[in-house]
């Protein structure tokens, strides 16, 4: 792609004076980046992939040291004689007033009683100047199976930023870095801290927090910020209070959680008294169970606004039943005369004969059974059939009482139907 700005000119322009990878670099990357192997076989004798040396190894093991070489050495046992090994890696320097993130493919190839070779090929570079302007110069990526997947000979040019090139970035870095003077004024001294570099140095090159923040030791939180930018302006206020009072935050996660119920609740997030509680953990499920409180709180209300706007309907349906009531001498059966009661009903014994509405259904009437007033059970009458459809106590189990309250119904039903006629 040509570049298509002044930024991407200087940059392309300068990309061509870049030297090529040292030889330290890639001795480092071959001796860090890839696993190395002692292959045995079954009766013992052993060769080191690295070198090509052989010896007998008379006790299997894990782990041993070449004798020839002295590279540690993973131990398998196998009748393989052939290994290949491919592993990127990245390069941090500096070049023209940029900081540069050079990306490199090594690959190795190993044969038994050889002297194990290796390449290195230059994916692509990121590109930043002092205000964190970006761009790309890499290989071309091509479509295929894996995020890798690169035309690995075409021109280094600039191009478009894509998961491909950010995959490679975090790849392991060599210890040899050269950093900006920027970038050394902010803090940074080469270390990632599990971040990925593409969203960590544009952050230390742009935004004073991130200074802050890696300056101040956080790089935990610096990661959980830089892992959700959107979240980063809202909490930053509060954040600042804790940096001042030195509070240790142990949870982020679980103290942005705390900030955000604190506003919910109506609290000041910018007090100090809330956003930096002695136990964080005690306050946050403090915190939790008063808005759980006001939300349920909220649900009440609007249940019974919904109640309010239903009950000119519902009287309209089953006003022809109300006063219907009978009694066996213990257990007391009447209709349920109003929306509000329907809601007492639901919210006594834990059922939805609220929720689910059924005073708004036509051909469904709801009754009550109680004993000294105290609600045993919920029945739902047919006035098609005139039979019980169902019969409900607590949490919708049938109670001591069930069978009885059923045929107490039934020898009671002709009241409903006289209604209905």
């Amino acid at each position: 792609m040509k570049p298509r700005n002044k930024f991407e000119q200087a940059v392309i322009a300068q990309s061509k004076h870049l030297r090529p990878i040292t030889k330290t670099q890639t001795q480092w990357a071959f001796r860090e980046c890839i696993e190395h192997y002692a292959y045995r076989l079954p009766k013992g004798k052993s060769t080191c992939m690295d070198c090509g040396h052989s010896w007998q190894m008379i006790e299997p093991t894990e782990h041993c040291t070449c004798p020839q070489c002295g590279a540690g050495l993973e131990v398998i046992t196998t009748r393989a004689r052939k290994l290949k090994q491919r592993q990127y890696f990245t390069v941090l320097n500096t070049s023209g007033g940029y900081q540069v993130l050079r990306m490199y493919l090594l690959i190795a190839g190993m044969e038994k009683g050889y002297q194990a070779s290796s390449s290195v090929m230059e994916i692509g570079q990121y590109w930043w100047d002092e205000r964190g302007r970006q761009s790309i110069v890499a290989v071309q990526r091509t479509m295929g199976h894996y995020i890798d997947s690169f035309a690995y000979y075409s021109p280094m040019a600039i191009r478009r930023d894509s998961e491909a090139y950010r995959f490679v970035a975090r790849c392991p870095l060599c210890p040899e870095v050269k950093l900006s003077d920027t970038l050394k004024r902010n803090g940074f001294e080469g270390k990632y801290y599990d971040i990925a570099p593409t969203s960590l140095i544009p952050a230390l090159l742009t935004d004073s927090r991130a200074e802050t923040l890696l300056k101040a030791g956080r790089t935990e939180h610096l990661r959980y910020f830089l892992s959700r930018p959107r979240n980063w302006d809202a909490y930053w206020p509060a954040y600042k209070i804790t940096l001042r009072r030195g509070y240790d935050i142990t949870d982020i996660a679980l103290w942005c959680d705390y900030v955000d119920m604190l506003r919910r609740l109506g609290k000041d997030a910018h007090n100090a008294h809330f956003v930096c509680p002695e136990d964080l953990l005690q306050a946050h499920d403090t915190a939790q169970r008063k808005l759980q409180a006001q939300r349920e709180k909220e649900a009440e209300a609007q249940r019974r606004q919904k109640a309010i706007e239903n009950e000119e309907r519902f009287q309209a349906l089953k006003a022809p039943f109300f006063g219907i009531a009978f009694t066996d001498g213990t257990i007391e059966v009447r209709v349920l005369e109003c929306v509000e009661e329907y809601l007492e009903e639901g919210k006594a014994l834990h059922h939805c004969v609220f929720t689910n509405e059924y005073h708004l259904k036509e051909q469904s009437l709801i009754l009550s059974a109680r004993i000294e007033g105290k609600r045993i059970e919920t029945i739902e009458v047919s006035l098609e059939t005139m039979k019980v459809i169902q019969c409900r106590g607590l949490q919708n189990k049938n109670p001591e009482y069930h069978d009885r309250i059923i045929d107490l119904v039934h020898r009671n039903i002709k009241q409903i139907q006289s209604r209905v006629a």
